[in-house]
């Protein structure tokens, strides 16, 4: 439903509405674009001012291609970048954020444009355990995947990184599946939908964000991961 709304909202813009309070999208078309972003590998990763990567880094790149814009990158604090997009400092925040952020009173979010599920998972040698009670499965340690585990009452065995494990089930995100040569259980220990950050009032520059997001091609966002993890 939410695909349709957009759409008449892109129609709408057309005519002129919605418009953005600051003229974020006039000033952006043709000029530049200024992101902030947070470090949170693989969708992004901040080797400098002017060295961002990462599957979102890909996003936002193409974003501003189609605006005939250049990209200024902010690395910063999720907290700090925050702030400076309220401030009109920025025009848009990116870095894995999810549509759970406190940060509803402060930017807008698009809608939600993938979601990503961490699943428990095995090679083929290894048996998928049809409960978790009570079963070692390896996760990181110190994370929200290990905590969700240890709710279902698995025994969380902490590693470094789930695919060098190869003897026990793992939890583990769904895109890395299939380069890992892994099948899942039936288990979904976490979902998590993504969403970019903009600046408060900015209708137009907010449908604009979203039309593109709503045309990525089915699994892009996936493929990306995997090339940005790789």
């Amino acid at each position: 439903m939410w695909r349709i709304l957009l759409v008449a909202a892109v129609l709408l813009t057309g005519c002129g509405i919605p418009r953005d309070t600051d003229g974020t999208l006039d000033r952006v078309r043709g000029g530049v674009l200024r992101v902030g972003v947070a470090e949170h590998p693989p969708w992004t990763a901040v080797d400098g001012p002017d060295s961002v990567s990462g599957a979102e880094a890909d996003l936002v790149t193409r974003l501003a291609d189609e605006l005939d814009a250049r990209v200024e990158w902010h690395p910063g604090a999720e907290s700090a970048l925050m702030a400076a997009l309220e401030g009109r400092q920025l025009d848009l925040v990116v870095g894995g954020l999810t549509d759970d952020l406190p940060w509803t009173e402060h930017a807008a979010l698009s809608r939600p444009y993938a979601t990503t599920r961490v699943v428990v998972a095995a090679t083929d040698g290894v048996e998928l355990p049809p409960d978790l009670d009570g079963r070692r499965v390896a996760a990181r340690g110190g994370t929200a995947e290990a905590a969700a585990l240890a709710d279902e009452g698995a025994e969380v065995v902490p590693v470094g990184d789930p695919a060098e494990v190869r003897d026990l089930p793992v939890a583990v995100e769904h895109w890395r599946m299939d380069a890992l040569g892994l099948r899942a259980a039936e288990h979904v220990l976490l979902e998590r939908r993504h969403v970019w950050a903009l600046p408060l009032g900015e209708n137009g520059w907010l449908v604009e964000v979203e039309r593109f997001l709503l045309e990525l091609p089915d699994g892009e966002v996936d493929r990306l991961l995997e090339r940005s993890r790789s």
